[in-house]
């Protein structure tokens, strides 16, 4: 497939390609049709023939250059099969393409300082397991560092001090700049105002700019409550916007589908550690009187 589309990638072979496809042709022909010297055209035929994507015989005193159609389709089947990946329904480039409208949108709202003040966003899910479990993966670091970034980015250092006054660092970067060798993708540092074991959170958390800052203030506050017979937890967020500044757009953008992906991989680890819970249990056997 790499040598195909090297050789299709040359203009000058791409016309030759196009005019084969309207039928065999010799290579006098071809390159006059292509306004192109002989010797020219005929290393081009080589490589196109090097290639698999045309195939050459002599008649007579002539060399005939034929298409080979079954590379062509088999590179448009590729082709059409990175589109339909790139096109699925809820994949990374829909959630790209709608950031980047998100981001086009605030940009132009952004005129002063303070534009995105009290701005609110609320979440909630319903996720499985006791309020004390899921609690454990709102505060402890180990726990947090696995679903406290969206789907792109993994957490590179975690602070996270579960008491009044304590500190929050959030640093991130791509997911797949595992050694720490690519620039930091972003960093947010924030301070926890309200601890409820099992029931309320609440913390302050600003995401700094690249060029030194804060963008703006989020004022998070988790609630937590259990539901059903069988164990699980009712989770409801809350965030409300303050301080923003003119360069804060591109952040508030984010935060709808970037905080709503963390949920869902938060939704994901407990469904992990509840199905290794149950597998854990003693299976129940019945006695007969």
């Amino acid at each position: 497939m790499e040598a195909l589309l090297a050789a299709l990638a040359d203009p000058a072979r791409w016309r030759l390609v196009s005019l084969l496809a309207e039928r065999p042709r010799p290579v006098g022909v071809l390159a006059r049709l292509a306004e192109a010297r002989q010797p020219q055209t005929t290393k081009h035929l080589q490589a196109l023939e090097r290639a698999g994507v045309v195939t050459s015989e002599r008649i007579g005193q002539r060399r005939v250059y034929a298409l080979r159609s079954a590379p062509l389709r088999e590179l448009a089947a590729e082709l059409a099969r990175l589109a339909d990946s790139a096109d699925r329904p809820g994949g990374p480039g829909e959630t790209h393409e709608r950031y980047g409208l998100g981001v086009h949108a605030e940009r132009r709202a952004a005129g002063e300082a303070g534009w995105a003040d009290g701005r609110s966003f609320r979440f909630h899910r319903e996720l499985p397991g006791r309020p004390d479990l899921v609690w454990r993966h709102l505060v402890e670091a180990a726990l947090l560092a696995r679903w406290w970034t969206p789907d792109d980015l993994r957490v590179s250092e975690l602070v996270f001090e579960a008491r009044p006054g304590g500190r929050i660092v959030q640093e991130y970067r791509d997911i797949e700049d595992t050694d720490g060798s690519g620039p930091v993708a972003g960093r947010a540092e924030g301070v926890v105002e309200d601890v409820r074991p099992g029931e309320r959170l609440a913390y302050r958390l600003s995401p700094l700019r690249p060029g030194g800052g804060t963008a703006f203030t989020a004022h998070v506050e988790l609630g937590l409550r259990p539901t059903g017979t069988d164990p699980g937890t009712g989770l409801d967020v809350h965030w409300r916007i303050t301080d923003s500044t003119v360069d804060s757009a591109d952040f508030v953008a984010g935060i709808e589908t970037g905080f709503g992906q963390s949920l869902d991989k938060l939704a994901a680890a407990l469904t992990a550690a509840d199905d290794g819970r149950r597998r854990r249990q003693p299976p129940t056997t019945a006695t007969d009187h």
